[in-house]
Parts: C-alpha cells; structure tokens; sequence
C-alpha cells in the first residue's frame, strides 16, 4: 500500500512543470556549494555536475525530455534577456574594447576559424561520417546560433546542440589550469578566451570571475557566432560536405 502511495505521489508531481524547475535550481545551487567547497576544482565545474546529476536523475525516474523541459523552459526563456544584458558590462568596459578593437578582431576570426577547421580536419582524420562532421562544425558557437547554422547547412540541429554543451563543459573545465599553465592574469584576456571557446558556458563562468571578464566573454561569445556564420558554410564547403 506505501510502495502504491509512493508510486502515485511521484508520477503526479513528476508532470508538474514546477518540479522540474525547482529541481533544476536545487541541482546548480548544490553543484555551486559543492564548486566552492573544492575551491573551483575544474572536473566539479557546477554546469557539469548539474547536468550529470539532471540526467542520472531523469533516467533513474524515467523521465522522458519533454516532460523535464515542461518545467526547464523557464529558465531556457531568461536565456535571452540574460544575453542581452551583457550589454550593460561592456559599455562599462567600452573605453577598453575600443583601444584593444584590431586585435579582439582579429583573434576572434582567427580562434573562430580554427574551432571549424580543426573539428572538421580531425573529423575527416579519425572517419567520422558527413553527418557527424557537419554537426561538428558549428559546436564553438552558443546553441541559438549554433542550431541556425545547423539547419542552413544540412546537419541534425540535436546532435549539434549536444556536441555545442560538451564543447561549453570541456572549455571550462580545461581554461582554468591551462590559464595558470600559460601564467595569464588579465581577465579581459580569460573571459574572452572562454567566450570564444566555451560560448555561454563559458560567458557564465567568466562572470563568476570579476564583471570585467564576463564583459569580455560576452563580446568574444557575440563576435564568435558572427563569425561562424559566415566560416562555417564555406569551411563545410571547402570540405566537401555540402551537398
């Protein structure tokens, strides 16, 4: 009779979109605790370990996406305001982003179009199939733009999308001691470096750091999604998936 009480309780509540949002918001803020309490350790990074701990959850209940999603969305919407509201630190920073415009320009293309090629190239190397590479292309770019490119080019907008979160995840967990590895010290430079190669993960771990590297994340993040609309069509072209 308890199994049979417990069993309804859940499947009533598990189709609640609140629940789902609420669990969401529970799993970052103890991934964010936990974060702390290991001193920022790169492999506990909270995007990470919020995502692991969403998953094993929603497939020990046998949840399917929808229905988490159902609840998730809201939190999903705010990702628009929240982009446009980078805006507000980089006009504190315009005065910098004005001295350093040439070389923000340059390395954006530079870092863009590497991000495409080397995928692409190691791609065709280790045999993936066309399908796979074209998801490939667009992966250092923040989902919404991502899954555009996806669509115009012909790849799956869902396997791209995956492949652009464990871009943002492996960008942030590597940054951090590859910053120390390289004795980086600015900010500006290491919250565009993860804007550029992390895009909103990234962007979002940038902030965390000091307003001045979210500035700049945000602005390597935009730069890159620019770019990359332009790269990635003629990349996939010069590769020969396009059909």
């Amino acid at each position: 009779m308890n199994d049979l009480l417990h069993t309804s309780f859940w499947v009533y509540f598990a189709a609640r979109p609140l629940l789902w949002l609420l669990v969401t918001i529970a799993c970052f803020l103890l991934a964010r605790w936990l974060s702390y309490k290991v001193r920022g350790m790169p492999l506990l990074n909270p995007v990470l370990v919020s995502m692991i701990a969403i998953i094993t959850l929603l497939t020990v209940t046998g949840t399917d996406y929808n229905t988490y999603f159902s609840g998730a969305q809201f939190i999903h919407f705010l990702l628009g305001p929240a982009t446009v509201a980078l805006a507000i630190p980089l006009y504190d920073y315009l005065p910098r982003i004005r001295a350093l415009f040439m070389p923000i320009m340059v390395a954006c293309l530079i870092g863009a179009l590497v991000a495409v090629v080397t995928a692409l190239g190691i791609g065709v190397l280790l045999g993936a199939s066309p399908e796979l590479l074209l998801a490939l292309a667009p992966k250092s770019v923040t989902s919404p733009i991502a899954i555009g490119i996806a669509e115009k080019i012909g790849a799956f907008p869902s396997l791209t999308a995956g492949l652009v979160l464990i871009t943002g995840v492996i960008g942030c967990v590597l940054a951090p001691p590859l910053f120390r590895v390289l004795r980086i010290e600015d900010d500006a430079i290491k919250g565009f470096s993860l804007g550029l190669a992390a895009h909103g993960f990234g962007t979002a771990q940038a902030i965390q750091m000091s307003m001045m590297a979210g500035a700049f994340a945000g602005l390597g993040m935009s730069l890159t999604g620019v770019f990359s609309s332009f790269l990635v069509p003629l990349m996939v072209g010069v590769f020969g998936l396009l059909g």
